[in-house]
C-alpha cells in the first residue's frame, strides 16, 4: 500500500522541467494536501499544473485514469476539458478583429445570413459582444441540444429561432452554450475552416498542444487518457460513457492535459504572448478579462469576506479572490469536471481537470493551491466542501419526499396508453417518440430514452435512462394535453426553468395498410344528407375530396380511423356492418358529421 501511495504522490514529475530538491520541498506539504481532497471528495483522480510567469513550477497527477484497473494520472493524462474550452472560441473572434475580419458590434446575422432569432428585436439588435458576454436574453436550452444532438450545424441554426428568451436584451447574464456554437460558426464562416481547424491552427499547433483534440475517436485511441466517472453521495464510483457534443463543439469539445493547458494560461498571463509571439491580440487579452456584464451581486459572504464580486468578460468568469484579481472557467461534460483560472496581476496560473462527473474538487483545489502561492492564510476550502456534499444529501432526501407528497392521489389518465405514443416534435428542440411496449410508455429522444411514470391526471414523470441507468432523483414533468376533439394533440414538457414547459406537438404513428385494404374505403359518401364526400386511392394512400376544397391526405390511426394528415383535431372513422363499410363520420372541433355510403 505504501509503495502504492508513493506512486501516486509523486508521477509526474521526471517529464516536467528537471525539480530542484528546494522545489520539491516547497510543494511536499502541498502533494499531501492535495491526496487528502482527493480521497475526501472521492474522485477517481485529477491532475494539476501550476505556472508562474512563462514557466511550469509544477505538474503533477494523482490518483487513477482506469479506476477499475488503477492506472494512474499523469501530468500528460487527457481530460474532458468541457466548457473551459469557451476562451478558445471565443478568442478565434479576438484574432479575426486584429484582422479586420470581424466587428464585434455588427449582429451576428451579418456572418451567418440565415440566422433568425425568435423576436425582431433580437434580430435587429444582439450582436457580436452579446454572444461572447451571455447577455441575448435566451436562457440554457441546454436540452435542446443535450437531449437532441445533430452533426448538422445548420439543424442547429434553424432551432434558435424557435427558443424563447425570458428576458430583453442585456438586462440579466446567463449562460448559454449556444451562443457560443454561434461564435464557432462565424468564426469558420470568416476564414473558411472549421472551429476545429481554427483553434488548432491559430493556438494548439503555435502552443506546443500536440496531443489536445476535439474528438472522441481521437481521445480514445491516446494511450494516456482518463476514462470517465461518476460518483453518487453514497461514494459509489461508475464509469461513464463519453459524450459525443457533436456540431456543438465551440461550447466545450476540447480534450487535454493540464500539462498542454498550462501553455494557454502562460499566453494569458503575459498578455497574449508565448515564447516571444503574439499568438493572441494583447487588446483583446485585456478586453475579454475585463468585465462585460454582471453575472451576479457577488457580495462577500460571512465566511469569506475577501472573496467577491461576479462579473463576465468572454469566456472568463472575473472575480475578487482575497484581495488578488482572478479570470477563471470551470468545464463539466459526462464524466469530467475542470477548472483553468490565472491571475493576471501576480502572474499565476492554475490548471485543474478531474475525471468525476460534476466534481466540487477542480474548485477546492484551485483554491487551496492559490492560497499557498499567493501565500495566504489557508482557508478550509476542503472542510467546506465536505460539508456541503453532506447537506446535497440530506436536501435530496427531502426533495424526494417533497416530489412525492405533491402527487394527487386517486387519479388516472384521461385515455388509454396507446392513445399517448406518437410523435412529439418543437422546432427549437427536435423530436421524440413514444412507444408502449409491456404496458409500459417509453420516451426516445435523438440521443436519449427513458419512461414514462403516471404521476396524477395526464401528468407524468419522465424517468431518463442516463449513462444506462433510470436516473429517479430529477425526472422531467410531462403534461399531455387534449384538442377539442378530445384525442391527445401534445404534451409540455419541463426542460427550460426559466420558462413555461416547452410545447411538442403530437402526430399519431402511421399505421401500414395495404392497398387492398384501403380499397374498402373507396367510394362517395353523403354528409348529413347534403354534401358529398368522395374517398380515393393515390399513390398507394387514401385521399377525401371535400367540394371546394384541396384534397385531404388520410393517415391511418387505428381500426378505420384515419386522421387528416395536414389538420390537426381533424380525423374521419368509418362504420362497418356484416363485412361492409357503410357510414363514414367527420370528427371535428365543431362537431360531428356523419354520412352514409352511397351505392
Amino acid at each position: 500500500m505504501k509503495r502504492i501511495l508513493l506512486a501516486v504522490l509523486f508521477v509526474g514529475f521526471l517529464s516536467v522541467n528537471a525539480f530542484s530538491q528546494k522545489t520539491q520541498d516547497v510543494f511536499k506539504t502541498l502533494d499531501t494536501e492535495l491526496e487528502k481532497a482527493r480521497v475526501a471528495l472521492k474522485a477517481p483522480g485529477f491532475a494539476v499544473a501550476i505556472v508562474q510567469k512563462d514557466k511550469i513550477v509544477y505538474a503533477k497527477g494523482f490518483g487513477y485514469k482506469d479506476f477499475e484497473n488503477q492506472v494512474l494520472v499523469t501530468e500528460n493524462t487527457l481530460f474532458a476539458i468541457g466548457s473551459s474550452s469557451k476562451a478558445f472560441t471565443s478568442a478565434v473572434l479576438g484574432v479575426l478583429r486584429k484582422d479586420e475580419k470581424i466587428d464585434f458590434d455588427e449582429r451576428p446575422g451579418k456572418y451567418i445570413p440565415e440566422l433568425r432569432f425568435k423576436e425582431s428585436w433580437m434580430n435587429e439588435q444582439i450582436i457580436v459582444k452579446d454572444l461572447m458576454a451571455h447577455r441575448t436574453g435566451l436562457p440554457r436550452h441546454d436540452f435542446s441540444w443535450f437531449m437532441f444532438p445533430s452533426e448538422s450545424k445548420s439543424e442547429l441554426i434553424k432551432r434558435l429561432e424557435f427558443q424563447e428568451p425570458f428576458t430583453g436584451l442585456r438586462q440579466q447574464w446567463y449562460y448559454n452554450n449556444w451562443m457560443f456554437f454561434l461564435q464557432g460558426e462565424i468564426g469558420a464562416r470568416i476564414t473558411g475552416d472549421s472551429w476545429e481547424q481554427n483553434v488548432k491552427e491559430l493556438f494548439f499547433d503555435k502552443l506546443g498542444m500536440t496531443r489536445s483534440n476535439f474528438r472522441i475517436p481521437e481521445l480514445e485511441k491516446d494511450g494516456d487518457k482518463s476514462f470517465g466517472y461518476s460518483v453518487d453521495l453514497e461514494g459509489k464510483t461508475t464509469r461513464m460513457d463519453y459524450y459525443n457534443i457533436a456540431a456543438m463543439g465551440p461550447a466545450g469539445a476540447i480534450n487535454s492535459s493540464v500539462f498542454e493547458m498550462s501553455n494557454w494560461l502562460i499566453t494569458w498571463i503575459n498578455g497574449g504572448k508565448f515564447k516571444g509571439e503574439q499568438i493572441i491580440p494583447e487588446d483583446y487579452v485585456k478586453e475579454a478579462m475585463s468585465a462585460q456584464m454582471v453575472v451576479s451581486a457577488g457580495t462577500p459572504s460571512k465566511e469569506h469576506p475577501d472573496a467577491h464580486f461576479s462579473n463576465y468578460g468572454y469566456g472568463w468568469f472575473l472575480s475578487s479572490y482575497r484581495g488578488h484579481y482572478r479570470v477563471e472557467h470551470g468545464g463539466n461534460i459526462d464524466g469530467f469536471s475542470a477548472s483553468a483560472s490565472f491571475f493576471p496581476t501576480d502572474s499565476l496560473g492554475i490548471m485543474v481537470l478531474t475525471n468525476q462527473n460534476g466534481s466540487a474538487l477542480p474548485g477546492v483545489v484551485r483554491n487551496m493551491v492559490a492560497d499557498k502561492m499567493l501565500k495566504l492564510e489557508a482557508a478550509d476550502w476542503l472542510g467546506e466542501a465536505v460539508k456541503r456534499l453532506e447537506e446535497a444529501k440530506e436536501a435530496q432526501a427531502k426533495a424526494k419526499a417533497q416530489a412525492d407528497s405533491t402527487a394527487i392521489s386517486n387519479t388516472k389518465p384521461s385515455h388509454t396508453k396507446i392513445d399517448y405514443t406518437g410523435s412529439y416534435d418543437n422546432p427549437g428542440y427536435g423530436k421524440m417518440e413514444i412507444t408502449l411496449k409491456n404496458d409500459t410508455l417509453f420516451v426516445q429522444t435523438g440521443l436519449l430514452g427513458g419512461f414514462l411514470d403516471h404521476k396524477h391526471y395526464d401528468v407524468f414523470d419522465m424517468i431518463l435512462i442516463y449513462q444506462g441507468k433510470p436516473n429517479r432523483d430529477n425526472p422531467f414533468k410531462f403534461q399531455f394535453v387534449s384538442n377539442m376533439t378530445g384525442d391527445i394533440s401534445g404534451l409540455n414538457a419541463a426542460f427550460e426553468p426559466t420558462l413555461d414547459p416547452i410545447e411538442f406537438k403530437r402526430t399519431p404513428k402511421a399505421l401500414e395498410v395495404s392497398v387492398d385494404d384501403l380499397k374498402k374505403y373507396e367510394g362517395a359518401y353523403l354528409l348529413m344528407g347534403v354534401q358529398e364526400v368522395k374517398f380515393y386511392i393515390k399513390n398507394e394512400k387514401l385521399f377525401a375530396l371535400v367540394p371546394s376544397q384541396p384534397e385531404y391526405e388520410l393517415v391511418n390511426i387505428g381500426e378505420h380511423e384515419f386522421s387528416l394528415k395536414i389538420l390537426e383535431g381533424f380525423k374521419v372513422k368509418f362504420e362497418e356492418k356484416e363485412g361492409e363499410i357503410t357510414a363514414v363520420s367527420f370528427i371535428q372541433p365543431n362537431g360531428t358529421f356523419r354520412g352514409e355510403r352511397k351505392k
